[in-house]
């Protein structure tokens, strides 16, 4: 692995490159960038996927929803569709994507949720259709064609961005001098920290200690598919289409006895891929056992749920929040912004 990194580092000085001259156009104005006219909330990361954008974008309408007419723009990654849409009851995965029919599932009408890939069209068409007083953008960091009031950015505390490459010998989408762009830095998927291994990663992040944040996942309950099913008590097997399934898999290991069937993130699943994980299921272990995935990928499981047999196998999906340290300063972080004029 370590020579293969040697061997990609000058396809990624080169990529760095180009990514460094297109920031600076944005720097400079050369290249024109659209300033969102509300109160507007950039999650973003400078690394190809993992970091967990999605329950933090999650945290945030739930915390503003309340009070604030709130929205959420994606990209709609993975969707057989293009332009924008305004997710409604009737939405699936396959027109706009997990992550957006995630935030739709979760909060209905409490929080208006649109695709596009255009971030200016997209802002644009989604303030016409009614009031907003937030407006969130997952994943747009390095869309520099809009520009956010407040910017998020999120780095894995297992791949932060200060030990990482460009692609393709890492996995960083820009050079890591792309965080003074930001506004907060939150460190994602923590384990347990004291305070010095938490004070080494501040200083090696070379951002404003006091606007570092550190999150975890904190797992809830399992949601079976369909509600007569019972939890199971000891053999699983995890079918994942995400980035990294490694946090949940150690997760459910603490409990179970765990095999994982890994596809590629965002993976559209067919109804060969069900019958191979039904076939697995039914070899792999005895006893009491069941088939868990993530929330994400049952948003795109459900496309097929009532095609594919899975009604007569144990499927759950996990429940996934975020907890943020520091939680009253960073929410007063949050606040300050959104209620500033």
């Amino acid at each position: 692995m370590k020579k293969l990194r040697l061997l990609l580092f000058p396809f990624g000085f080169l990529y760095g490159i180009i990514t460094a001259v297109r920031n600076l156009l944005y720097d400079r104005g050369i290249k024109k960038t659209y300033h969102i006219p509300v109160k507007s909330i950039c999650v973003g990361n400078l690394s190809v996927g993992g970091t967990g954008k999605t329950p933090h974008v999650a945290y945030l309408a739930a915390m503003l929803s309340p009070a604030s007419d709130t929205a959420i723009l994606s990209r709609g990654y993975g969707r057989k569709t293009t332009g924008y849409i305004l997710l409604d009851d009737t939405s699936t995965s396959g027109q706009v994507g997990d992550e957006p029919l995630f935030y739709y599932s979760n909060f209905k009408s409490r929080v208006r949720v649109a695709v596009c890939e255009s971030r200016q069209k997209g802002t644009e068409n989604l303030l016409s259709t009614g009031a907003t007083d937030v407006l969130l953008l997952d994943d747009a960091f390095q869309h520099r064609a809009v520009s956010a009031g407040l910017n998020i950015l999120l780095t894995d505390y297992s791949h932060p961005y200060y030990s990482d490459l460009m692609l393709p010998a890492g996995n960083l989408r820009e050079w890591a001098s792309g965080r003074k762009r930001a506004d907060i830095v939150i460190v994602t998927k923590c384990p347990p920290l004291d305070e010095n291994r938490k004070h080494t990663t501040r200083k090696r992040l070379k951002f404003a200690p006091e606007h570092i944040y550190f999150s975890e996942i904190v797992y809830g309950a399992l949601v079976p598919f369909r509600p007569a099913q019972q939890e199971p008590m000891e053999n699983v097997l995890l079918v994942t289409g995400i980035a990294n399934p490694e946090p949940l898999e150690k997760h459910l290991r603490k409990q179970f006895h765990v095999e994982l069937m890994k596809f590629p993130d965002h993976h559209v699943f067919t109804l060969e891929d069900i019958q191979q994980i039904h076939k697995k299921f039914d070899t792999f272990a005895g006893g009491r056992k069941a088939i868990i995935t993530t929330e994400k990928d049952y948003m795109r499981l459900l496309e097929l749920e009532n095609s594919s047999g899975m009604h007569e196998f144990p499927w759950f999906y996990q429940s996934i929040t975020v907890r943020i340290d520091r939680e009253k300063d960073f929410k007063a972080e949050i606040d300050n912004y959104v209620r500033a004029i």
